[in-house]
């Protein structure tokens, strides 16, 4: 198992969710947290504790983002008119490395991630290495031409694990699809419980 793998696991066990779904998590055998205190007895979450591990289960789940950059996206869902919460979701499923994933092209956000920055990508024709790239309605994704055979990627496009969401559509035998339109929290198929609006209580404090 590599590094990146550990780490990604450990994001499960530390939360205490099948983040992602994936049958292979090992949450399913071991519960608990990581490391030598990760079963002891814990407390009664705080208000805070509970708007922390929101945000931690976000950050989590779209790949570990770091917490300068969703900050970031947080200050921009308050800037935009309408629900930040919904803003927040919004920006957040733009990302490239997330539509990426939604088309089942990756079979993590991990994975998404680093197919984007060997350069596997094109958005509009043009190479796209920036994972946090944030894509427009109706922009079209395509998997260049000499990666389309790649093992990781048919292995991903077949999974039965998750399926293709409504706002998102894709051809896997051309390896090619589109970003159809902003999604809302409904729409998103989080396999755990997200709270946003805990994520906006957080940094509102």
């Amino acid at each position: 198992m590599t590094k990146r793998a550990e780490s990604k696991y450990k994001i499960n066990r530390r939360l205490g969710v099948n983040l992602w779904g994936r049958p292979k998590s090992p949450i399913a055998k071991r519960d608990y947290g990581p490391g030598q205190h990760g079963q002891r007895r814990k407390g009664k979450p705080t208000d805070f504790g509970i708007q922390l591990m929101a945000k931690q289960k976000m950050k989590g789940y779209y790949g570990n983002i770091s917490e300068k950059q969703f900050r970031k996206y947080y200050f921009e869902a308050v800037r935009r008119k309408g629900d930040t919460s919904e803003n927040l979701i919004e920006l957040l499923e733009r990302r490239l490395d997330a539509v990426i994933y939604r088309m089942k092209l990756a079979i993590t956000p991990f994975a998404a991630r680093q197919f984007i920055n060997h350069g596997h990508i094109t958005v509009n024709g043009k190479r796209v290495n920036i994972p946090s790239f944030l894509v427009r309605d109706n922009d079209v994704i395509e998997v260049k031409e000499k990666s389309k055979q790649l093992a990781v990627l048919l292995d991903a496009s077949q999974t039965s694990e998750r399926d293709v969401p409504e706002y998102v559509e894709v051809d896997h035998r051309a390896m090619k699809g589109r970003f159809v339109r902003a999604p809302k929290l409904s729409d998103v198929p989080y396999p755990v419980q997200m709270e946003p609006n805990l994520v906006v209580e957080f940094y509102s404090r």
